[in-house]
């Protein structure tokens, strides 16, 4: 039996709450069929896509600043990514230092990954300026929420590619996707119509994965990931991680595409984003308030 912990709870895998994620690698070459799974599934899990040296090389830059920092812990090889003793996660999306190099930028803006989504959208396609990168270090996990609350201004024809810059065992924490939940209409019409900055709510919708599969359905699925594997999904479909149980840190990226001619959301582009400007700033309405007052 394989429990792994989501948050305070625990699953296990091949229950009803958590099951494996489905590859979608048969598709590729065919966008009608690529299209029919995103709309079933609600996600695209991709083996292989970007090439693994790019991905290797953004590893190995990563890791070599967290080291000259103090975050690594020496006794082990750098690429293993093993955490100091006192070393400490970090959120470092829009730090251009790290996310506008070269190294970087071959992977997230890489010809393999555009290329994706200029077949899937069958037009020209752009990324936004503004990189999120994730250095999730041990007892960290992410909460359950939909990507649309934090950039929607824009189109809604937007995805997000998520990407593991270095193999990710289940121990470490990998990134699980609420299947189903991209048709939870209730959650749709009410959380997924919420702006962080205009409304300064909480941006998770909730902690708890069992009482989302209890009240809602669906199932969490995850798996492991290895270097050039990638996960695409909607905005409206609801996501979150295990908890890092390792001693390293689990590195990873989420960049979002779209269509060149639909509107963007303009926090995310331009040489200096200006990201999110209210949101946190002054009294911060928790998201058991709100869930109260949709009734979800």
């Amino acid at each position: 039996m394989s429990v792994y912990r989501m948050g305070t709870r625990e699953l296990e895998m091949g229950s009803r709450y958590l099951g494996a994620l489905r590859e979608s690698n048969e598709l590729l070459g065919d966008t009608s069929a690529l299209r029919s799974r995103m709309e079933e599934d609600g996600y695209l899990l991709l083996r292989g896509l970007q090439p693994v040296e790019k991905v290797a090389a953004a590893r190995r830059e990563l890791l070599e600043n967290l080291n000259s920092n103090g975050q690594l812990d020496t006794r082990y090889p750098l690429m293993d990514g093993v955490v100091a003793p006192n070393g400490r996660g970090a959120f470092l999306g829009g730090s251009k230092s790290l996310t506008r190099t070269p190294s970087f930028l071959g992977v997230v803006e890489s010809p393999e990954i555009m290329g994706f989504f200029a077949d899937f959208f069958e037009a020209d396609v752009l990324t936004f300026d503004y990189k999120w990168l994730r250095v999730v270090g041990p007892g960290d996990f992410t909460g359950a929420h939909y990507d649309i609350v934090y950039m929607g201004r824009g189109t809604k024809n937007l995805y997000t590619c998520w990407t593991p810059l270095g193999d990710i065992s289940m121990e470490m924490g990998p990134l699980a996707i609420l299947v189903g939940s991209h048709r939870f209409e209730r959650i749709r019409e009410t959380y997924g119509q919420m702006d962080v900055d205009r409304d300064n709510v909480a941006g998770w919708f909730s902690n708890d994965p069992i009482e989302l599969v209890d009240k809602f359905g669906g199932q969490w699925q995850t798996t492991e990931f290895a270097m050039g594997d990638v996960l695409i999904f909607g905005m409206f479909t609801m996501h979150g991680s295990l908890n890092n149980v390792s001693n390293r840190y689990r590195l990873t990226t989420d960049t979002r595409y779209q269509r060149a001619d639909e509107p963007v959301d303009e926090r995310w582009v331009g040489e200096n984003p200006m990201a999110h400007y209210a949101w946190g700033k002054g009294e911060v309405t928790p998201m058991e308030t709100m869930r109260a007052r949709w009734q979800v």
